[in-house]
């Protein structure tokens, strides 16, 4: 770590490869999935309390991390750490070889709610990207020591969702509200619910990989082809985890626009499908661990639209010592945190150094 992100740290604080399986792939948008649901199926999910509440797993976060946390700052703003988690166990073990159930995940967001909640801006982590870990607690009591360069991603595998959480407020100097976790088999059942989500291709997409053939235009694509693409690397934009982010975050657009649009209060049997499967899929810390507070945070998201979210990629570069990860450029994210502990706009400078800036993959859904 260098000097000048050390200070930065303690500045925050004082405020407020191998190379994975394809279909690990599949969970960059399933958190936003959920979150589309909850954003607009809150209200729904009230009328459904009894039935709902018990699918609801949770993890409790300020347990885990007691005081070594930055300091909550009450400025009205919100930031909420969204993972997508691919343990093979289960029903998940028909993308891959059985792990057992040990978790991992392969793709981060921090959401940062603006003041008032209409505005949003995300920051996708890339999982490769190279970082200092904290220690973190581990499970049977145990503590693991972190280390000085780590692959982000590992620190779920690690820690769970708490060394997760410490890791992202160490990067950032942000404490986290909020943690919500999506696997990909519930990302599935949520697409399919919803009727399936409809986008709009410039180009043919054809990735042998993930099973996707999609022809220029209008498609409507049920679960798993919206699996299919968000996993899709090599057959868009530059081909990298990079240009993939851009894809999805082009997708969840996408789907946040048809969820706005499609009517599920006036369909009790879509909005009951809706609401089961979204609240059986996710996992989230133990103060929105019943639909009552679920209710309640999502009906404080209704007035964002797609158009109200700024999306942008951690500002980060080849690393210098392995051209198969990345490094977070230090000027340039600091920006970034800066920004979100202001509770003000990502500048566009920060991002204008970044390999995460640079595919053409976000282009080719509308």
């Amino acid at each position: 770590m260098t000097e000048e992100s050390k200070d930065h740290g303690g500045r925050a604080a004082a405020r407020r490869r191998r190379k994975p399986p394809r279909r690990r792939r599949a969970v960059a948008v399933a958190a936003w999935s959920a979150a589309g649901v909850v954003l607009l199926g809150g209200a729904g999910i009230g009328y459904f309390y009894f039935k709902f509440n018990g699918n609801l797993k949770t993890v409790d976060i300020d347990q885990a991390l007691g005081t070594d946390r930055p300091q909550n700052v009450d400025n009205g703003s919100m930031d909420i750490l969204v993972l997508g988690s691919d343990s093979r166990g289960g029903a998940n073990g028909e993308y891959g070889q059985d792990d057992g159930g040990s978790a991992r995940s392969d793709t981060a967001m921090i959401i940062h709610l603006y003041e008032g909640h209409e505005k949003a801006s995300v920051v996708s982590i890339p999982r490769d990207t190279m970082i200092s870990r904290p220690s973190c607690p581990t499970s049977g009591g145990k503590t693991d020591p972190g280390g000085q360069r780590t692959q982000f991603n590992e620190a779920f595998t690690v820690g769970g969702a708490a060394c997760a959480v410490k890791t992202v407020e160490k990067m950032s100097g942000i404490r986290m509200d909020h943690y919500i976790e999506v696997d990909f088999t519930g990302f599935k059942k949520i697409i399919d619910n919803l009727g399936g989500v409809e986008v709009t291709t410039t180009k043919p997409i054809k990735d042998g990989a993930s099973h996707l053939d999609l022809a220029a235009g209008t498609n409507k694509l049920d679960g798993e082809q919206a699996l299919g693409l968000v996993r899709t690397r090599k057959s868009v934009g530059d081909g990298s985890d990079l240009g993939r982010i851009q894809l999805q975050q082009a997708f969840i657009k996408a789907l946040i626009k048809q969820v706005k649009g499609i009517g599920v209060f006036d369909n009790p049997k879509k909005l009951l499908g809706i609401a089961d499967s979204a609240t059986k899929a996710i996992t989230t810390d133990k103060a929105l661990g019943d639909v009552k507070s679920l209710m309640g945070f999502a009906q404080g998201l209704q007035g964002i639209d797609a158009q109200d979210m700024q999306m942008i990629t951690l500002p980060v570069t080849t690393d210098p010592r392995d051209p198969n990860r990345v490094a977070p450029l230090t000027k340039e994210t600091k920006m970034v945190w800066d920004a979100l502990l202001a509770d003000r706009p990502i500048p566009a400078e920060a991002t204008v150094n970044s390999s995460g800036d640079k595919s053409a993959a976000g282009s080719i859904v509308q």
